[in-house]
């Protein structure tokens, strides 16, 4: 039976993504920062293991607590609306360390044994903001746009010791709490929008609140991330959901 590590498995896709491993017969060890009993539905294959993808000895921590995986998930990460020149540096900078290089950390820390066996599967879940971009979201973007950047660069890197790298770029998903927290996460940073930008952000959001029909839902971004983990021949990046295929066609 094959083992799985995924990140940021408290809510939305990352826990969707578990129970889809579970039901199809893998182990999976699940982390969040607080693990929890009852947040994923309970299974004798789910092991849940703390983990702060911003913090290097969390991150050994839990990768010797998995022991060997097959697969590691990296779906960790949070998001931020606002405007660059109300984004405190430190702001700028916490958001990369959990988007950019918390996934980084995380395959160095597991690349020493994919590398040994000459097998393993990593994916790195990103976003569709990637394909089109969209206003008070530049930092957020660019913390995903250095993830499908280092991603194309490492599949060429480990092509040679069997190991697959992948990217999977979701759209926007109302069934989570992640477009709410980024926008919370905003509201909380004194002059992250200035005043200057009030009205023009008033609109962006109200756009967003209004929605389009086209959406990304759990189950699709689990079901993406399963078959690229599976599917030798799955290709390098997968746009996921109604919204990020329709951008990419658009591309």
């Amino acid at each position: 039976m094959k083992t799985a590590l995924i990140t940021g498995c408290s809510s939305g896709f990352g826990r969707e993504i578990a129970e889809h491993f579970l039901d199809r017969d893998w182990k999976v060890v699940a982390t969040m920062r607080t693990p929890r009993e009852g947040v994923i539905r309970a299974s004798e294959h789910l092991r849940l293991v703390a983990l702060d993808v911003t913090d290097p000895q969390s991150i050994r921590q839990a990768v010797e607590a998995a022991g060997p995986i097959d697969a590691l998930v990296n779906n960790a990460g949070i998001g931020l609306m606002s405007a660059l020149e109300g984004t405190p540096l430190a702001t700028i900078r916490d958001i990369f360390e959990a988007n950019t290089f918390g996934p980084m950390a995380m395959i160095q820390c597991v690349l020493p044994q994919f590398r040994a066996r000459k097998a393993g599967v990593i994916v790195n879940v990103s976003s569709a903001t990637t394909l089109k971009s969209l206003p008070l979201l530049s930092v957020y973007t660019a913390s995903k746009a250095a993830v499908n950047g280092f991603t194309q660069s490492l599949a060429l890197e480990m092509a040679p010791f069997n190991v697959r790298v992948g990217l999977v770029l979701p759209g926007r998903s109302p069934e989570t709490r992640f477009s709410r927290a980024a926008q919370q996460r905003a509201q909380s940073l004194e002059g992250a929008i200035p005043d200057a930008y009030a009205s023009f952000a008033e609109s962006v959001i109200a756009d967003l609140r209004q929605g389009s029909p086209l959406v990304t839902h759990a189950e699709d971004v689990a079901e993406a991330v399963w078959r690229m983990v599976n599917d030798a021949a799955s290709p390098l990046h997968v746009p996921v959901g109604a919204d990020a295929v329709a951008l990419a066609e658009a591309l």
